[in-house]
């Protein structure tokens, strides 16, 4: 099998585990698809006080925390879906967001869902290079 059809799972004790059956990352050909993350703090697999603002910037922190553990970082992501329970929610989440992309934004999708897990506000996923 040739290294561009190879793909390993990636795993770090820094993000949450994952909350069903899936990995929190899989690196393959030269991308880090990174699980959606919602805001569960990694030392104990609760969800994050506070709103949106809160629970996006420890979604964020966990997406980082993968990437970083897969020998990449959010300075090499090229896209992203926002999952938002409430789409008013946007502008205060966008705010954070901005914080952790300060150069040129990767691509995003944002949509609103009815639910998400552990019932969170904000769940969000990525695409990175290697």
């Amino acid at each position: 099998m040739s290294g561009e059809r190879e793909s390993r799972a990636i795993r770090t004790e820094r993000a949450p585990r994952p909350v069903g059956h899936y990995s929190q990352a899989i690196a393959a050909g030269g991308l880090i698809w990174v699980s959606g993350q919602v805001a569960l703090d990694p030392l104990t697999g609760e969800l994050v006080a506070g709103g949106a603002a809160e629970q996006a910037r420890q979604a964020l922190a966990n997406v980082a925390a993968v990437l970083e553990a897969a020998g990449s970082g959010l300075d090499r992501v090229v896209r992203t879906t926002v999952y938002l329970i409430d789409l008013d929610d946007f502008e205060e989440v966008n705010r954070v967001y901005a914080g952790f992309f300060p150069g040129t934004p990767p691509a995003r999708v944002s949509v609103e869902v009815r639910r998400l897990p552990r019932d969170a506000r904000v769940e969000i996923d990525a695409v990175a290079l290697s």
